[in-house]
């Protein structure tokens, strides 16, 4: 390896590795016992090595959907996108359509036609891609993408949604314009730099992305009850 590649291997582990580790390290230490409050109860926040989830809204959007989780231990679930196996060990159905693992079902979600119904599905910050971090861009995608979600319900079944306020323009002016519905409507905001958050209320709440916090400032989280 010549000096040049050295250099900056050891760059990296001294201006970025390190200093990230230290601050996981920090949060797990000292900060694992705080929580923050949503709908009268109190949640510890997810603090884990991959993805960050100290620095972002994973912090808090991990341990709302698990709490609901829990209580469908027994049903059959869906997850859309593959986000909580890289903490946990799953028994349910995940699809995603493009993370290649173990158990994952490849296929875009609005193509999607189980032979089964699902009690729970979940997604966490994942529809804010649909249609938009694609090519060619379809902004109207997300419409006929959870119509098709909630045909997978059983009646009385859920689905539960977290998406990041200000990543998706489109997907935030449906949100305030109430062209996307849900039986319940909850927002989030991020309040300091320490990744701390509150509980807003229902109506919507306008946000950039990335400021004046790394990652989301305002987190959305939905719950349809399919009659």
């Amino acid at each position: 390896m010549d000096f040049k590649w050295s250099k900056m291997i050891y760059n990296y582990w001294t201006t970025v590795f390190i200093p990230l580790y230290l601050r996981f390290i920090y949060y797990r230490l000292f900060k694992s016992i705080k929580t923050f409050k949503f709908q009268g109860e109190y949640y510890k926040y997810f603090y884990r090595w991959y993805n960050t989830t100290w620095k972002n809204e994973r912090a808090v959007e991990i341990p709302i959907v698990c709490k609901l989780i829990n209580e469908y231990k027994n049903f059959e679930l869906l997850e859309i996108g593959n986000v909580l196996s890289h903490y946990f060990e799953l028994n349910h159905d995940v699809i995603d359509k493009y993370e290649k693992a173990e158990g994952v079902i490849n296929q875009d979600v609005v193509d999607f036609h189980p032979s089964k119904k699902y009690d729970l599905i979940v997604s966490i910050s994942t529809l804010e891609h649909v249609g938009w971090d694609e090519t060619p861009k379809d902004p109207n995608k997300i419409f006929p993408t959870l119509k098709n979600l909630k045909t997978c319900l059983v009646r009385g079944g859920k689905l539960i949604v977290t998406i990041p306020i200000g990543q998706n323009p489109f997907l935030d002016k449906f949100l305030e314009k109430g062209k996307i519905k849900f039986t319940e409507n909850y927002y989030l905001k991020r309040i300091s730099s320490e990744n701390e958050w509150f509980e807003l209320g229902s109506n919507f709440s306008k946000a950039k992305y990335n400021h004046p916090f790394p990652s989301a400032n305002v987190l959305f989280l939905g719950i349809y009850q399919k009659e």
